[in-house]
This record gives structure tokens, sequence and C-alpha cells, in this order.
């Protein structure tokens, strides 16, 4: 007979538990959420009812529950194909979707995925706790019936705050503060350079907010209008600022110079952009001595292709000389230039580039022969006034969170971390790139699924740092890897 004995086998110690949640100096009783479409949890060009459930606001809510907040009502869609109808008819298109090249429309792959959604019909009971409205620029905070069905058609109502308004006249600021919110976030001034800088700085388009001007005018009398009221009834919140532009792959994804060309189309472009060259060294001659045109605009304006890959495209530049307007001898010379790496050729422009502006007539090739309007482009002139008004909005966002005793997140930083060397959240590193680098969806300017947990994350630690709660000591940080990327075309 034989017998053995065997050592106890040592594990690892056990780990310490983990301290109870606490909110800290936070009262989460009642929690409002004010922004735009960052707020409302809008991704890959829609609102839906999925993605709704990934706002940033709506994740808070979910730990807030657990230290003492209460319950959080968001506007939930009818649908998880995006989009809006108003009785019956679409204003607002469905979703993208990826399809193997790019992003595209859901229709493209799943015709039956059209909007259900209808601001005349399906609007949920609120109040609501997410106040972020699509669209909405911080002035509009302030306006009274801008849920007013009757303004829809005629641009004067937002669509999606319809959905959300208790009265045609109500205000969103309003309809936040008659909740009496005992802690918020907000999340402004995005929009009110996006419309402006998404349509190529198109004056006709859209407008930037000033960063100075009374209440309803001024982003400053608009922001000192917003948190004064909302810590009127002694709420603690939080202001995140606005990113810059080139964090964003809208602006970024779509090279300035992706012509290919063979040598006899090349050739031909060439012929064809001769009279335009030759006319601008005519007028240097004459002009000469004047300093109204100098040598280094003609060489900026000239216009030359070659065959292989990596030609500029051809844009409209605003910002250079009207010859025209200094001698009618020179008024057939337009302002085009080929775009450089300081350009921002916008996304959409993507779809449009190498199509022909006369079906069948190859010398008619968008950015190549017919140049790109104004509408596809941002131009370094366009970016540094669109930079210049972010610098000043967020230089307000940051002073009126030190007034008043708020927590502040730098988004422009934490953005550009996301754009230069990526940020890591537990397994995961996010990026922005378009498609692959998880951060951005496929519109270019919204967070996905998992960047909405990942800005949730950031927002916790925030709290613990401003007002001593303990989120992430109490292990209630989210796993970013249990939120999607992107969702199937066949989600509806």
């Amino acid at each position: 007979m034989v017998s053995c004995e065997q050592d106890a086998i040592e594990g690892p110690e056990p780990a310490a538990p983990l301290p109870a949640l606490s909110a800290g100096s936070l009262d989460l009783n009642t929690y409002v959420a004010l922004g735009s479409s960052e707020t409302a949890g809008y991704t890959d060009g829609a609102m839906f009812k999925a993605i709704q459930n990934f706002s940033y606001p709506n994740l808070l809510s979910q730990k807030f529950v657990k230290a003492g907040g209460g319950d959080f009502n968001q506007p939930l869609f009818n649908d998880n194909n995006g989009g809006l109808l108003l009785a019956g008819t679409q204003i607002i298109g469905p979703r993208l979707i990826f399809n193997g090249a790019g992003p595209a429309s859901i229709l493209s792959v799943n015709p039956g995925a059209t909007p259900t959604t209808d601001i005349a019909t399906n609007n949920p009971s609120g109040p609501f706790n997410n106040m972020g409205v699509s669209g909405a620029k911080s002035i509009h905070k302030l306006a009274p019936g801008y849920g007013n069905i009757a303004g829809v058609p005629v641009g004067l109502a937002n669509p999606y705050f319809v959905r959300m308004a208790s009265s045609a006249g109500a205000s969103i600021l309003g309809d936040a503060m008659a909740q009496q919110p005992t802690f918020f976030t907000l999340f402004t001034g995005l929009n009110d350079v996006l419309g402006y800088s998404t349509s190529g700085a198109d004056d006709l388009t859209s407008s930037l907010t000033p960063v100075n001007g009374p209440p309803g005018v001024g982003f400053d009398g608009t922001l000192a209008a917003l948190v004064s009221t909302l810590t009127s009834g002694g709420a603690k919140g939080l202001l995140i600022n606005v990113p810059k532009l080139y964090n964003f792959p809208f602006f970024t994804t779509v090279p300035h110079n992706p012509i290919p060309l063979d040598a006899a189309t090349a050739g031909a472009v060439n012929a064809a952009y001769a009279p335009y060259n030759g006319g601008l060294q005519a007028a240097y001659q004459a002009l000469q001595g004047t300093g109204l045109l100098s040598a280094d605009e003609v060489a900026k304006r000239t216009i030359s292709f070659s065959a292989g890959a990596g030609n500029a495209v051809v844009i409209v530049d605003e910002s250079l000389t009207d010859l025209g307007a200094i001698n009618p001898a020179f008024a057939g010379l337009p302002k085009y230039r080929q775009a450089t790496a300081e350009d921002y050729i916008l996304l959409p422009a993507s779809a449009f580039i190498g199509t022909l502006a006369v079906p069948g007539n190859p010398l008619t090739v968008n950015g190549v022969a017919v140049p790109l309007a104004d509408k596809w482009v941002l131009t370094p002139e366009e970016q540094l006034k669109i930079s210049n008004t972010i610098d000043g909005y967020n230089a307000l966002i940051k002073g009126a969170a030190d007034s008043a005793g708020l927590a502040y997140v730098d988004a422009d930083n934490y953005y550009n971390i996301i754009r230069t060397q990526g940020l890591t959240d537990g397994k995961f590193k996010l990026t922005n790139s378009l498609v692959t680098g998880g951060f951005f969806s496929l519109d270019g300017v919204h967070p996905t699924a998992r960047a909405y947990a990942l800005l949730t994350n950031i927002l916790m630690k925030t709290l613990d740092a401003k007002f001593g709660s303990n989120f992430e000591a109490s292990g209630n940080l989210l796993d970013i890897g249990d939120y999607p990327t992107n969702f199937s075309p066949a989600m509806q």
C-alpha cells in the first residue's frame, strides 16, 4: 500500500473588495442632458432606437441609478431604420451602412428599411431627460416654438424637437428646467460651426454663430443664459467643449489628389486649361508693379495634369483675387486652382469626384474638367475662420465651468489624442479612421456606440475628480468592448 501527501496549492491572493459606489457631493436624482446630435445618440447619419439606448446620457443614467439617480426617459424612435416622416412624407433619410467599399444608404442593400417614425403621429410622451436635439445650435435651446410642427416645412422648427416638445411654444431649455434637474450635462457649440463647415463654408447654406453677442445671437450670451438657468436651482453639472474639425474624418478622409489619368486624357485636359493658364500669364504681365496679382498666386492658380496617379482635383477658391473686378478684360478668368494637402475635401465629394457633369462626355469629369464647387471643399482660410471661432467658444465654456464650479471635459484634447495616436480603454484602442477606427461612425462626424461608451467613461472619471464620486474605483466604468462599432443592414 502506498500513500502520499500533497502540499496545498496556493493561488493568488483574493482581490480586495471594491468600495461601494458613492455619488460624492452629487445629487443625481434628476439628471437632464442638453446638447445636440452627440447627446441624442446620433450615429451613421441618423437617429434610431438602438443607438439611442447607447447615447452617453443613457449610459450615464444606468450608473447614476446605482447612486441615487432616478428614471431616465428618452424620445425613442419607432424603428432601427432611422429617418423621419412628416404626415407620411419622408423628410430625413435612413441610416448608413458599410457596403464593403464605403458608407452607403441602408436602402441600397435593404430596400424595405424605410423610415416609419412620423413626427405627426409617433411622438412619445415626456418629460424627457435626454434633451439632446439633433441639428440644434446653442441659440435654438432658448427659442420658443422650436418644436412647433407647423414651422418644420419652412425651416423654423426642428423635427426632432417636435417629437419631444411639451407644447408648440415650448423651448428646449424650458422643458429641461420644468423637470427641476439636480444634475445636468451640457455639450453645446459643435452645431454652431458644423452646418457651416459641412457645407464648405457656404454662407448661403448655414452660418457660424458669432462668439460674442446677446443671448440668442452670440455664443457668449447664449452660454451664459444656459448655465445661469441650469444652475439656478442649485444643480451641479458638467460642460463639454468643442473638438476641432481636423479631428473628424468627414474633413480628412478624402485625399486632395485622387485622380489617375492616362497620357491621352492628361493631354486633353491640359489643352482645355491652356487658355485659362495663358490668361493668368497675360493678367500677371498687365498687372506687374501694381501689387494686385503676385507671381505666387499665378503659380497657385496654374492648372496642370500628368499621366499616372496622384493628380490633384481642381476647385473653386473664393479667396483668390477677382481679376474681373480689377479689369473687365480678365472677367473670363475664374477663381480656379488645384487642391493641396492643406485643403479639406469633404467626405460626400468621394462619391462625386470622377462622375460626369454631362453624361457620356468624358471631357466633363467633375473635379478635373469641371472644378469642385465651394460646397465640396474647406480652404485653409475657411478652416482658420472656423478654428478661431471654436477657440472662442472653448475659452467661454472653460470660463463658465470654472465660474460656476462645474466639471469640465476637454473633448477637443481627447479627440486630438484619438486622431494622433489613438485612445485605449481596456482592451480596445480607438482611432479616427473612417470605418476601421472604431470611434467615428460612417457619417464621419458622430461617434459609434463604442465611442459613446468611451465618452461615458471619460465623463465618469471627470465627475470623480471634481465631485468626489467613485465610479472608477467602485468598478463602475464600462467595458467598451460590450458596445458595437457598426449595425447590421438587417436590423430594423
